[in-house]
């Protein structure tokens, strides 16, 4: 029974990210200070935690489970807003990217996500911005209470004491850093697509049909076939040089040539309600050619051999890799098992010596893709955990747990002081 406990407090405390969504006209099962839980949410919600756990979704108190556990983050995200806490676009988009490829690798496909969804995976990313910010929120919220809170030795020694019996075996695990480059477009090939949407727009602007126009050239498949149509969205969803721009128009009005980190758009504001927009795009693209990615695999493998011949690999990492979430920490990727890693990562480690340094390899990231170079600092095979190999493994359980502990007492004052009514 002490396990099972562990690993529901495991499970809540690890579970990612996840893509709810609300309807306009929804019942409401609870309602926390000024934020509503609806019952498709909570019915989302329950079937993302029976596809990520391989269990019922009828299973016998996993509503109430999951209810509670929407309440404590909505309870969480209004101290956020207490604390005045914020995250940035670049975060949203980094994160919504990685569940996109994490929900990907675990059906098979973009094709099977969009099936499971019923939309693709482009339209996903537009209307889940808003929910991917305020997980993010609730992170940001729980690492700073989080970060003073620390285990004794004695406290390590007395969880594996507890758990020793019910603990699995440790995977063979990865010590890993990478330097990554994402290949650069041709600067030929951005002006020409450039020139491209600016011929669609003094099209346009000559009595065109815009709707037509996005049918046949925008490389947005998701709304492409609508006519671009983005259908109503609120204030957020947008990444910013898309919302500046379409929150700057008035109705009707038809953009130039914005660019954003997805390429060229041309919008038209279609209607507006208080904080939401109705509106319409065109995206083009901006490829990147043969030389783009030869540019890019040239420089790892100087970098490469700069390694080879002496220099830090984490120094050159600091310095040249684009990969703003490791490259702080020299390129550091940290520990992982082979499950952690996206496929084709794995088949590129799988035959690597500790030391060894990679040559450039290609590698999908979101919808994106680069090049890296990756260093096997070590690996170590499967084994029974032990408190003398795995110290460092056993202390991170047993400071999840009393993290866990914590966390629910401080939820629980929570509740004392902001409004709470469920009626589920």
């Amino acid at each position: 029974m002490k396990y099972v406990q562990f690993l529901l407090l495991l499970t809540i405390l690890l579970i990612p990210l996840t893509l709810s969504a609300q309807t306009l006209v929804d019942r409401i099962v609870a309602v926390v200070d000024k934020e509503i839980i609806t019952e498709s949410e909570l019915n989302e919600r329950v079937s993302f935690l029976a596809i990520q756990n391989r269990i019922d979704p009828n299973q016998k108190g996993l509503r109430t489970q999951v209810l509670d556990g929407l309440i404590s983050e909505k309870l969480v995200l209004a101290q956020a807003l207490i604390d005045s806490i914020e995250v940035t676009d670049d975060e949203i988009t980094r994160a919504l990217d990685q569940q996109i490829a994490n929900f990907v690798r675990q059906v098979g496909s973009e094709q099977r996500v969009e099936q499971m969804y019923g939309k693709s995976i482009s339209r996903i990313k537009r209307e889940y911005r808003t929910e991917i910010k305020n997980q993010l929120l609730v992170q940001k919220v729980r690492q700073q209470r989080e970060a003073s809170i620390s285990v004794t030795h004695r406290e390590v020694e007395d969880f594996f004491i507890s758990f020793r019996d019910s603990l699995p075996q440790v995977p063979e695990e990865f010590e890993l850093g990478h330097v990554y480059i994402v290949p650069k477009p041709d600067t030929a090939v951005e002006a020409k697509t450039r020139q491209l949407m600016q011929s669609v727009l003094d099209s346009i602007h000559a009595g065109g049909d815009f709707a037509d126009f996005a049918k046949r050239y925008s490389t947005d498949h998701g709304s492409a076939a609508s006519g671009g149509d983005l259908g109503w969205e609120k204030r957020g969803v947008f990444v910013r040089e898309f919302e500046e721009t379409v929150f700057g128009l008035k109705e009707g009005d038809i953009s130039g040539i914005v660019k954003t980190q997805f390429g060229f758009h041309i919008i038209q504001l279609i209607g507006r309600r208080g904080e939401s927009v109705h509106a319409r795009h065109i995206l083009m693209k901006i490829d990147k050619g043969p030389a783009s990615d030869s540019a890019a695999v040239d420089t790892l493998r100087a970098l490469r051999e700069r390694v080879l011949k002496g220099e830090s690999f984490a120094e050159l990492a600091s310095k040249y890799s684009e990969d703003e979430d490791t490259k702080s920490v020299g390129g550091d990727l940290g520990t992982l098992t082979v499950d952690q890693l996206q496929p084709d990562f794995a088949g590129q480690i799988k035959d690597m010596k500790a030391g060894e340094i990679s040559e450039p390899q290609r590698t999908v990231v979101g919808a994106s893709y680069g090049f890296h170079i990756i260093w096997m600092r070590k690996r170590t095979p499967p084994h029974a955990i032990n408190i003398q190999d795995d110290y460092k493994r056993i202390e991170q359980l047993a400071l999840y747990m009393k993290r866990n502990k914590l966390n629910a007492e401080w939820l629980d004052e929570l509740k004392k002081t902001i409004y709470v009514d469920i009626r589920f």
